[in-house]
């Protein structure tokens, strides 16, 4: 699944991000003077998303606790209210790559420094290097140290780990391991400055793949961890013993005795397998080594777990499983530093039917399993799951067993024990952090309860936004979980797209003057590649691929939802009328073009490729390719026409080597005219006119007046606000943007692995559209109820409420009681609310009207017993209603 996310990443930045790197203008253009507003900035919640490979506990200050993303940064544990705080949200735009963390250190000396190794990609993705940032406030700002070459946290073996070590005993020494061939790295005052510790004698030359020309899979992955015994050293001295972990299969792990003047080769070590973890229980003199095959954090066929004892120098085989036995390799590894003997292990790598965690109390002698099989296909749980919190990590999935949904997890590299709380255990996944506070549940023969611990903590990249007029005020086209439509931004949506459920979403487009009619288009291994709703993106159906189809590309929604035209990756630009079941080649636009609609001519669509503006004035059947010069000479350009305007088309995009900024044409294409004072631009997007304009708010991720931000303009361009600030810009925001057209002044942000951020202006504005009068609808009904997914202790369901009347409903609410002791969770499309066992299930401001043989669909999550009795009645007011 994260293999699909990092792929999008990739193309992203190769085909747009890297040719459109900001540096400095060879000539300046003149100063733009620029007004500024203050916003509130919060993420539309999603709550995690993707890969978390790294957790790490502080162990002298209880309840302080980080976590490192491979592209969405670090954040801070808040126990007060259960959630993570980002803290990377002040890189900018030039340094995009320092979002993604390949390792983080907590100081126990000095709690308050925390210091963080970051950089993306090792080869030409990404063209700065690598730094290594330092703070002395827990993360809410920072210094940066600049390395003399690059990291990779999101480069194969990024679960591995820690690379990045503050001695426990004199906490201004710090060790770094580096990719790539550069080796182990050293700071004596406290991460200011850094050198190579010269005599540190292998720099790990194992690569995934050396076949790999791109130079992704084929980089050095290392040196991946240093650990410390803090047995061996006194406070205000070094410590002396430190154990090193090699990307080298043969010669996995090395140890200074003499605070790092000298290094060996650990004698006695098992070979043929790359160190993973190395943790060390210095209470009980034992090293465990976390083992895999494979680099991680994909692959990963086989794998071992060993003990070595520190006083002796004796080496233990401890897997839980015989190598012979495992599909997997072994990575999580924390032991429990009050329960001195208890580790615990990950089989990170096992796909299917689910990853294991295997438990030990007595230092590896023996272990025990977080599930099991009871007679083949069937397994038994040692624990609980509830997913309510983040309802779409089911997937929306019906596996059969031995496969269960939700999964235990996948991914799991992570794994830590908190040092003050034998209870309390968290672990990264490929989607989110899930734990426990109740782990020791697990030697008693009790179920321990697993739930998500991700709030706060949002990692998706997001290709594509919008905001229709009506219904739900937020849809996404996201990597890895496809996307999702926000009813309610503070909360987590239930499920994300599915029918079909794509991979990666890569764009989406909804019918202007008919939001109800939505398409979106994306990646899936097999199945099409695009699909529709008729219901404001809440249910979709599949359509039919054209011949040749490999990608999702760009896709564009008639202004009337009458047709639609395609130009996916595989094939050329395609059309139809109606959703898709029969498609047309377009003829006159280049495969690969970028398509987009006029908001207002149900038959007019653009399109832009390699400098070319093409228009198509008969339903994207034919394109002719506009007069306009002066346009971006390659594809990294963005463009949308105006909501209410014909013919109103903005254009933003470009690279430092040619034409960058913003254009707008007002004749549909024919003519373009720049706007001299927007030095680069890289999105453009619509939202609700300010008070007393009569133009919409256009907002742009750009660099205006010399500066790098997002801006906001009520004038059509003729001035600008730059309404986020230095401590909010989320590192690469290139790849959409969208205003609210209900809420003046709100925007929608695209980040390359911070979630969608949305801001809000301190000058206030309109209120979010609220749910209509108390409803009292009269008239005949029928409800079909269907319980869409089930877990172990919880439930989705969907509602269709049909009038089957003579007359319109201005409004409506739903009555049922639950037999079974159901409890709702979370609601959507309706305002929903329970009393006992009964329910009342309202509409909100969008869907009150429906008229006599329409429909209207709502969903919801509760809480279930061990039975699940589906309702027996429902009543529309007084009205019993027919149940389907």
């Amino acid at each position: 699944m994260r293999r699909t996310r990092i792929l999008t990443a990739v193309l992203a930045l190769a085909a747009g991000l890297l040719s459109g790197a900001p540096t400095a203008l060879a000539a300046d253009p003149p100063a733009t003077k620029l007004a500024a507003d203050t916003y509130t900035w919060k993420n539309a919640r999603i709550d995690g998303g993707g890969f978390v490979p790294g957790i790490v506990f502080n162990r002298s200050e209880k309840n302080l606790a980080y976590a490192r993303t491979d592209i969405g940064g670090a954040y801070r544990w808040q126990e007060s209210s259960k959630t993570w705080t980002p803290l990377l949200d002040s890189v900018g735009w030039d340094d995009w790559g320092h979002t993604g963390v390949v390792s983080i250190a907590s100081d126990s000396v000095d709690p308050n420094r925390v210091y963080a190794a970051v950089g993306t990609y090792t080869n030409d993705w990404d063209p700065k290097n690598g730094a290594v940032m330092r703070s002395a406030n827990r993360g809410a700002s920072w210094q940066k140290a600049h390395l003399p070459f690059k990291l990779g946290g999101n480069m194969p073996g990024r679960g591995m780990g820690e690379r990045l070590a503050v001695d426990p005993n004199r906490n201004s020494v710090l060790y770094l391991g580096a990719p790539s061939g550069k080796g182990l790295w050293r700071s004596t005052d406290s991460g200011v400055t850094w050198s190579q510790v010269a005599n540190f004698p292998n720099v790990g030359d194992y690569v995934a793949d050396p076949s790999d020309t791109s130079g992704y899979s084929s980089d050095k992955q290392g040196i991946v961890w240093v650990t410390f015994d803090e047995s061996t050293g006194t406070a205000g001295n070094p410590t002396k013993t430190i154990y090193v972990g090699v990307a080298d299969k043969d010669n996995a792990v090395y140890r200074s005795t003499d605070a790092g003047a000298t290094w060996q080769r650990l004698a006695g070590q098992p070979t043929g397998h790359l160190a993973h973890k190395g943790v060390l229980d210095a209470k009980n003199g034992h090293l465990y080594l976390a083992y895999s095959d494979k680099g991680g954090p994909y692959d990963g066929g086989k794998g071992q777990v060993w003990r070595y004892a520190t006083g002796t120098g004796t080496w233990t085989n401890i897997s839980p499983v015989a190598e012979a036995d495992t599909s997997y390799g072994f990575s999580g590894l924390t032991v429990d530093r009050q329960k001195p003997g208890t580790v615990m292990a990950t089989a990170y790598s096992s796909w299917w039917p689910d990853t294991q965690i295997f438990r030990s109390t007595d230092s590896g002698a023996t272990w025990s399993k977080a599930w099991d099989y009871t007679s083949y296909p069937n397994r038994e749980n040692r624990y609980t799951m509830d997913v309510s919190s983040s309802p779409w990590l089911t997937w929306g999935a019906n596996p059969q067993p031995p496969e269960q949904t939700p999964k235990l997890g996948w991914m799991t590299e992570a794994l830590e024990i908190d040092p003050f709380d034998s209870n309390r255990m968290m672990y990264g996944t490929g989607a989110t952090i899930y734990g426990t506070e109740n782990l020791t549940n697990w030697d008693s023969g009790s179920k321990f309860a697993i739930k998500p611990m991700v709030q706060g903590l949002e990692e998706t990249a997001v290709n594509d936004l919008a905001s229709p007029p009506s219904g739900a005020p937020l849809l996404s086209a996201l990597g890895d979980i496809g996307g999702f439509r926000h009813t309610d931004l503070t909360k987590v949506p239930p499920m994300m797209f599915t029918q079909p459920n794509f991979t990666t979403t890569t764009s989406l487009d909804f019918a202007e003057s008919n939001p109800n009619t939505v398409v979106r288009v994306g990646n899936l291994d097999s199945g099409p590649h695009i699909a529709f709703s008729t219901d404001n993106g809440a249910n979709w159906f599949a359509g039919t691929d054209p011949s040749g189809v490999s990608g999702g590309g760009t896709v564009a929604s008639a202004a009337d939802g009458s047709r639609f035209v395609w130009s996916p990756e595989g094939a050329g630009v395609h059309h139809t009328t109606g959703f898709g079941t029969s498609w047309q080649a377009s003829s006159g636009i280049p495969a690969g073009a970028i398509v987009e609609s006029d908001r207002v001519d149900a038959k007019t669509f653009y399109g832009f490729k390699s400098g070319k503006f093409y228009v198509s004035t008969d339903g994207g059947a034919t394109f002719k390719e506009s007069p306009a010069t002066g346009l971006p000479g390659g594809d990294s350009v963005r463009f949308k026409a105006l909501p209410g305007g014909k013919g109103d088309v903005w254009l933003a995009g470009g690279a430092t080597d040619g034409a960058y900024g913003l254009w707008h044409s007002t004749d549909g294409g024919t003519s373009f005219t720049k706007l001299s004072d927007v030095e680069q631009a890289d999105t453009i997007g619509f939202g609700k006119a300010a008070p007393g304009a009569s133009y919409q708010t256009l907002f742009t991720s750009a660099k205006i007046g010399g500066v790098r931000g997002v801006f906001r303009s009520t004038d059509k361009g003729a001035s600008w606000t730059r309404i986020n600030d230095d401590a909010h810009q989320w590192g690469w925001t290139g790849a959409a943007i969208t205003g609210d057209p209900r809420v003046y002044g709100r925007v929608y942000v695209s980040t390359n692995g911070r979630g969608v951020i949305y801001g809000d202006s301190s000058g206030g504005g309109t209120t979010d559209p609220g749910p209509g009068p108390d409803p009292t609808p009269t008239g005949a009904c029928k409800v079909t109820y269907k319980v869409t997914s089930q877990w172990s202790g919880g439930f989705q369901a969907d509602v269709q409420l049909t009038n089957t009347g003579t007359g319109a409903w201005n409004g409506w609410s739903l009555n049922w009681t639950f037999p079974d002791g159901q409890k709702l969770t979370q609601a959507w499309n309706t305002e929903a609310a329970q009393s006992g066992s009964a329910v009342t299930a309202k509409n909100v401001g969008w869907n009150a009207n429906v008229a006599a043989g329409s429909s209207v669909s709502f969903g919801f999550t509760a809480n279930r017993s061990a039975t699940n009795t589906n309702p027996a009645a429902f009543k529309l007011g007084d009205q019993t209603c027919t149940v389907a």
